[in-house]
């Protein structure tokens, strides 16, 4: 009796699904016949010659945009990104290149299409080591052709696609640089680029007012791909030998994260073997899984400082959030960027690849920190970050309350000075520091050793007068509002004596630009010796001189020293 009533559910259950599976296939059957027919009465009815493959990339990508930013369509053409995603890897020359606009209007003249918008592509950072780097290619230098074809007025996306290649293949560059005359054609061979995961790492035992009893280790983790882990503790290791570290600092800051795996194996140093660091759970039961620590920790003991900021995802927040909630480190920054998702690549048609969502994964806590649920969309499309009255609490291996919905929230919260707006905030965004630190490049072979490189005031003079030859205009937030504010008076037709006021208050939320660089010549001094000494020191002479002034690493070595 028992058996026949086991096997009668079996069977049910077994309808129920073979009735669920058919719905679901019907649904995909149904759309994809509409859509086909669509697509054939365009081929035989449509009045002009259709570009299919096009039409049918953008259908694709658009449906995809429904869903969330993460689930992309990868044709076979673009499967170099997907091996960068996953590896770190490309052909190519090891530069970053941004657009410009004519910063340099003289030395375009000539090499403008009729055609061409005023845009150009300019090298902003060659890497240490890496072919650009050792052709002499530098920051600054504007792309006008590559392998003889113009791109003046390409986008990045454009220039990028000609620039990667086959390793050990000959690339031709013809540049304009500040300070020639005439174009400089530089050829060399790609090579294959790994982009080092591990940016910088050192020891510090002191900084500012701080001096320690014992050196602290600092290591910059950029992104958690292929091998990045095993670099990780080469590079712990080192300090550990060399430097005899009592603690270390992870920065975590900007790593938009990567392989779920890698950020695991990281834990493992931390934490005992067996324990669970992370979850996964999908719609379907496949996507489920468990991830634990497999082999016995390395650094068990070390005291651990976290930085992480609004730019810390995914795996980074992994790394953060799993520390935080087995009270294994304390987080210094800010509120980090809340991507609970997870991606798995998926082979289709003619080569190509999906990467779709399929999971949400969970913390030690149980927490997902997911911060905007795309199913729920406002009638116009757009999404919002969960609520803080909507998060829910949990709590850490120690007792502690954390919360879910939001990103990770640090155990200490430090203001983040990026977003204030000022003169070096304009000049800055503006890329007038950028500009005369190319400047500075061509009328200066070298610099100083990097600890005691320093913008002297001769500098700042020269930065000011290289303002001025470019008209610089210097107009505040505040001034903005204020000519508003101005035009309305003058429509509403208010008194003249409320018009004169107003007027006069013009001149003092408007200083001249030289009177604001004054007031803020600390800050200035740092953003100009950070672009020069990347000119000569590349990234790591970078990273150095960023640390000097670092209020996140600051508050870390003080915890440390608890």
């Amino acid at each position: 009796m028992k058996r026949t009533t086991l096997i009668s559910i079996i069977l049910i259950l077994s309808s129920v699904s073979l009735v669920f599976a058919q719905k679901q296939t019907s649904r995909v059957d149904k759309n994809l016949t509409i859509f086909n027919d669509v697509l054939r009465q365009l081929d035989i009815s449509y009045a002009d010659t259709l570009n299919y493959d096009d039409l049918v990339a953008t259908a694709v990508h658009q449906m995809l945009r429904k869903i969330d930013p993460y689930t992309v369509y990868v044709p076979q053409d673009k499967t170099q990104d997907l091996r960068l995603m996953t590896t770190g890897k490309y052909g190519g020359i090891g530069a970053m290149i941004m657009q410009r606009q004519d910063s340099f209007p003289e030395m375009l003249k000539k090499y403008k299409s009729k055609n061409a918008a005023e845009r150009y592509v300019a090298v902003s950072e060659p890497y240490e080591g890496m072919p650009a780097q050792k052709n002499d290619v530098r920051a600054g230098d504007i792309l006008i052709e590559v392998d003889g074809k113009n791109v003046v007025g390409k986008t990045t996306a454009e220039v990028s696609s000609l620039l990667r290649g086959v390793p050990h293949s000959t690339v031709t560059l013809k540049i304009l640089r500040v300070g020639h005359d005439k174009p400089l054609t530089i050829a060399f061979e790609r090579e294959e680029i790994k982009l080092p995961p591990v940016v910088y790492y050192g020891t510090i035992s002191e900084l500012d007012t701080i001096k320690l009893d014992q050196p602290v280790g600092y290591i910059l983790f950029n992104e958690f791909t292929e091998g990045s882990a095993e670099l990780f503790r080469s590079a712990v290791e080192d300090m550990q030998k060399n430097g005899n570290i009592g603690g270390l600092v992870i920065d975590l800051r900007n790593n938009g994260g990567g392989i779920i795996d890698e950020a695991v194996k990281i834990m493992s140093y931390f934490v005992e073997k067996g324990t669970e660091i992370v979850s996964t759970k999908g719609r379907n039961k496949n996507a489920n899984r468990t991830y634990k620590t497999t082999t016995h920790p390395r650094f068990l003991d070390m005291p651990l400082a976290v930085l992480v900021n609004s730019s810390s995802a995914s795996a980074a927040e992994i790394v953060a959030g799993s520390l935080q909630d087995l009270d294994r480190a304390v987080l210094i920054g800010t509120r980090t960027y809340g991507k609970g998702l997870v991606q798995s690549i998926r082979p289709i048609a003619y080569n190509g690849h999906l990467k779709v969502t399929t999971s949400k994964y969970y913390i030690p806590s149980g927490r997902c920190i997911q911060a905007i649920d795309y199913s729920k969309r406002r009638q116009d499309g757009s999404v919002e970050r969960v609520p803080d009255s909507l998060t829910h609490e949990f709590k850490t291996k120690k007792g502690r309350i954390v919360r879910d919905g939001g990103g990770i929230e640090p155990d200490i919260l430090i203001e983040d000075d990026s977003a204030k707006v000022d003169i070096t905030y304009t000049l800055y965004v503006n890329q007038y520091f950028f500009d005369f630190a190319t400047i500075y490049r061509n009328c200066h072979d070298s610099i100083s050793a990097l600890t005691e490189f320093e913008v002297t005031d001769q500098d700042i003079n020269d930065f000011i007068s290289f303002l001025k030859e470019r008209n610089f205009k210097y107009q505040t937030e505040t001034s903005r509002y204020y000519d508003v504010m101005l035009d309305m008076a003058n429509h509403e037709d208010l008194d003249s004596t409320v018009i004169a006021e107003l007027t006069a208050l013009k001149l003092k939320l408007t200083p001249s630009f030289e009177e604001a660089i004054m007031q803020h010549s600390d800050e200035v001094k740092q953003m100009l010796a950070h672009e020069i000494i990347e000119r000569y020191y590349f990234q790591r002479g970078a990273v150095v001189q960023s640390l000097k002034d670092d209020k996140f690493l600051h508050q870390a070595l003080l915890e440390l020293r608890k």
